[in-house]
């Protein structure tokens, strides 16, 4: 298990965890190794390697130096045992549930989650024979009284999106360990700096790494992260189907990573600043962000977590023509269906992910025709401010 995360600050994890002191031709940053396939100089070699006696690669769809690197960095960061890397956090969610949950298993899912693992849930693993049940993540007693005797796993965002509930992962752990359940968290809103669900007793955790992770807007990438024994498992099924990153993908995401501690001190930093300042403005009508004393789950966030995040989440007193005039008319944002990078990213949840679900579906989901989703880059806040006034201004 990597222990150096409780021996050295998080922000000289990020630059140095996982990578060699001693780089080919003396090189600083690790290599990007392009190549599908490694040779072996005779048949020894492949004997050896067969039987566990070498620590090699051998074929692209199961390893590259350049992935290890990144798995060894965010196994320090996590503080886990082993960590793996998938093409998307996508493949990494849908890879872990067909990995780790057998036909006629069941699954408890929290509602507030993101519309693609909904999807996945709903349309195939019902297909697959698994039995799933949905909770409000803000119970624990929810949780526990949705266990039944073929409970496998309870999988849930932890901030969720778009709402930001935060899961009480020690209460759940307690629970779960009672009936063999394992915890699996995807953390990608509150990213290792802010909050370590591993070190809550959660089996295993998850991320986009599309989102903070990488930074930049410019990958798509997914990780999980736990003990050996159970990563293994998955790591095996990810060589089968074949989800795998390119070894470019993965060192802009070890690049990316290297700021990741300094990175999250803006967004959690322009995140409550920005909350703040929306909740006493006449035009919203609520805002959901974990560092404000109004959100359901703060206490369980203030005691959990050690930062927020970028991402708030609010509803602006109007109708679904003022909110697009709103975000029509921001300056700095993007509009676009992401976070977690240094752009500011603004959307309405409606029309960028929902709108082809009947309006009667999206308010069972919370999605209202104002509901707006803000992702903080790391420009300065009185500008990201000073823009959310004048946009509001054409409410």
């Amino acid at each position: 298990m990597s222990n150096q995360s409780s021996k050295r600050g998080e922000a000289t994890s990020a630059v140095h965890a996982g990578e060699l002191r001693q780089q080919e031709a003396n090189a600083i940053t690790t290599p990007i190794y392009q190549t599908s396939t490694f040779w072996f100089e005779n048949s020894q070699q492949v004997i050896d390697y067969q039987e566990g006696r070498t620590d090699r690669e051998e074929y692209g769809r199961y390893g590259n130096p350049t992935w290890r690197a990144v798995e060894r960095k965010l196994s320090e960061l996590e503080g886990g045992e082993e960590s793996v890397l998938f093409a998307s956090g996508m493949c990494a969610a849908t890879t872990t549930f067909m990995a780790l949950l057998p036909v006629g298993s069941h699954l408890i899912v929290t509602s507030d989650c993101y519309r693609r693992t909904r999807q996945f849930i709903d349309q195939f693993l019902k297909r697959m024979g698994v039995e799933v049940s949905v909770i409000e993540p803000g119970s624990t007693q929810a949780f526990a009284d949705a266990i039944v005797p073929n409970t496998t796993m309870f999988f849930t965002e932890s901030p969720t999106n778009p709402y930001l509930r935060v899961v009480d992962v020690p209460a759940c752990v307690e629970v779960a360990n009672k009936h063999g359940v394992k915890v699996v968290i995807d953390s990608t809103f509150a990213t290792p700096v802010n909050h370590r669900p591993l070190q809550d007793g959660a089996h295993l955790v998850l991320h986009s790494a599309t989102k903070y992770l990488s930074g930049h807007n410019d990958l798509l990438a997914g990780t999980l992260t736990g003990d050996s024994d159970v990563v293994d498992v998955v790591r095996k099924a990810l060589g089968v189907l074949g989800g795998i990153i390119d070894s470019h993908g993965a060192w802009l995401l070890l690049r990316g990573l290297k700021t990741l501690a300094i990175r999250m001190r803006s967004h959690n930093a322009n995140g409550q600043a920005v909350a703040e300042y929306l909740e006493k403005h006449p035009k919203v009508r609520k805002v959901w962000y974990p560092g404000l004393a109004s959100h359901p789950d703060h206490e369980v966030a203030t005691r959990q977590m050690l930062g927020f995040g970028g991402v708030v989440t609010f509803e602006i007193e109007t109708d679904l023509d003022g909110a697009i005039r709103f975000v029509d008319a921001t300056r700095i944002p993007y509009q676009a269906p992401s976070l977690g990078g240094v752009e500011s990213l603004i959307e309405l949840p409606v029309t960028m992910s929902f709108w082809d679900y009947p309006k009667e579906e999206r308010q069972k989901l919370g999605i209202t025709d104002s509901l707006v989703r803000f992702a903080c880059g790391i420009e300065d806040q009185n500008d990201l401010i000073a823009d959310l006034e004048q946009a509001l201004e054409k409410v």
